[in-house]
Formats: structure tokens, C-alpha cells, sequence
């Protein structure tokens, strides 16, 4: 059995037109072939700054819901988005699960391993991993971080000079667009798979608000993702329709990418 827990939220994102992440997640759950459809009632509003996170009071109340959520879930979860951060319950939850067998592949085109006082914007989808490494804002981190080598980041290329610094101080595994061949040597489960649509090249796929070029043709990111062995739990992040004709295409890629991840 597989439930998609789908996460509306849109407040980590710092898109004057993230609501829009809104609708992404909405349709990413009507594609995906699911046993069924789980929706958290994340709130609808701005919040307030605080901290040094962008709506810090509503992504809390958002967190909550979600774990509330998943509480009562014992499927496999594919976990569709919203900004990244909706991933922070689901992974946690695994983490809780597996413990340090526990293998995060992290496939996205920025590192998420910003902090609060490294981010200026404020937007906490961009301190997720970092987060869920513990150094996060204090509120949002987990009772049991994840440890770096637990974490495996695929498909990066965007990330900023303070995530490159911690990447190589924590010595966490990453592996750029060129390097996808590599990903999966002595990856064993159980493995929970991070997917943030910005990993895509844009010009193949256009439903993002992140946009990054060379990224990943959308054939070879099915393919990585369908040789992971021992999926435990997965996401698809940063899903944001145009409105334009493009969107069609963009929800085939979609789903075909949950398919692979609800086998």
C-alpha cells in the first residue's frame, strides 16, 4: 500500500508568487498512482518573521499538522509539495524508524543547507537539510538529527559558498550532474528519496520557481530513481505549474517520476 500525503504549503518558499506551490502539490497528488490521497490542512497564511525564518509561527503549525498526519499513516508515503520543507516531518519520521541505517538521497539542485544566519531571505526551504542535520532553527530541528553520513546530495549545483564550506567540513557525499553514475555505488537501504523538481533541466522542464541551468535531463532522473533499491519513503518538492501549455508535458514528467517512486 502507498498513501501520498500531500502538503500544500507554500510559506518556505521566498517566491513573491509561491502560493502557486499550492497547486503544484494539489496536482503532483492527483497524478500519482496512489492507493490513496492524504491532505494536511496546512494554513493558507503569510506568518509572521521570526528568528531569522520567513513565517516561522505557520511552518510550526504546518509541521505539527504534518506529523499529526503522518501519525496515523503506516504505508509507504510519498510525500508531494509544496516547498521543500515538507519533507522535514516525513524524513524525521523515517529517521525515527530506521535509525542510523537510515541513507537520505537528497536530489535537488541547491544544497538546503543554509541557516538562519546565512540565508538572508529568511526562506526556511533553504535550511531544510541543514535542519534535519540539526543545525537548523532550534524549533523546527528534530528530536533525532540525521548524521552527514546519512546523507547522500545528488544533482547539486546551485548552492552557495557557506553550503560548499559545511558540505566539505561535514564531509557529506555529493555527487554534481556529471557524477549521477556514481550515486548509487554501495547505496543500501533502507533509503528515503528527496526529490526537488529544480534538480531538472529547465529547459525540458518548466513548471519551476527555482530554475537552474545543465541541470538533469527528466529521462535520467527516472531512471536513477527507479534503480534505487529499498525505498522507505520518498517526496516530490517544488512542483509549480505556469499556466501555460508547457504544464502538461511538466505533469507527465511528474508523473511518471511518482510512478517509479510509488512501485
Amino acid at each position: 500500500m502507498t498513501t501520498v500525503l500531500c502538503v500544500p504549503q507554500w510559506q518556505g518558499s521566498g517566491l513573491g508568487d509561491s502560493p502557486r506551490l499550492a497547486e503544484g502539490a494539489r496536482l503532483t497528488a492527483e497524478l500519482a498512482p496512489a492507493d490513496r490521497v492524504v491532505t494536511v490542512p496546512v494554513l493558507d497564511t503569510g506568518g509572521k518573521p521570526e528568528a531569522g525564518v520567513r513565517g516561522l509561527d505557520v511552518l510550526l503549525e504546518n509541521l505539527r499538522l504534518t506529523y499529526d498526519a503522518l501519525a496515523g499513516i503506516d504505508d509507504l508515503v510519498l510525500t508531494v509539495g509544496g516547498d521543500c520543507a515538507v519533507d522535514l516531518a516525513p524524513i524525521a519520521t523515517a529517521r525515527d524508524r530506521y535509525g542510523d541505517e537510515l541513507t537520505v538521497l537528497w536530489i535537488d539542485a541547491h544544497p538546503d543547507l543554509y541557516t538562519p544566519q546565512t540565508l538572508r531571505s529568511g526562506s526556511f526551504h533553504g535550511m531544510v537539510l541543514r535542519t534535519l542535520l540539526g543545525e537548523g532553527p532550534a524549533p523546527m530541528i528534530p528530536a533525532r538529527p540525521l548524521v552527514p553520513g546519512q546523507v547522500i546530495i545528488a544533482g547539486e549545483r546551485a548552492g552557495d559558498a557557506s553550503e560548499h564550506e559545511y558540505l566539505k567540513k561535514a564531509g557529506i557525499r555529493r555527487y554534481g550532474v556529471g557524477e549521477l553514475d556514481r550515486v548509487l555505488d554501495g547505496l543500501i537501504g533502507p533509503v528515503y528519496v528527496h526529490v526537488d523538481l529544480d534538480v531538472l533541466e529547465p529547459t525540458e522542464f518548466g513548471s519551476l520557481g527555482y530554475p537552474e541551468p545543465d541541470g538533469i535531463p527528466a529521462q535520467q532522473l527516472i531512471e536513477l530513481v527507479s534503480g534505487v533499491e529499498n525505498v522507505v519513503g520518498a517526496a516530490i518538492t517544488e512542483h509549480m505549474p505556469t499556466g501555460t501549455a508547457g504544464d502538461a508535458a511538466d505533469a507527465e514528467v511528474v508523473r511518471r517520476l511518482a510512478t517509479v517512486l510509488c512501485r
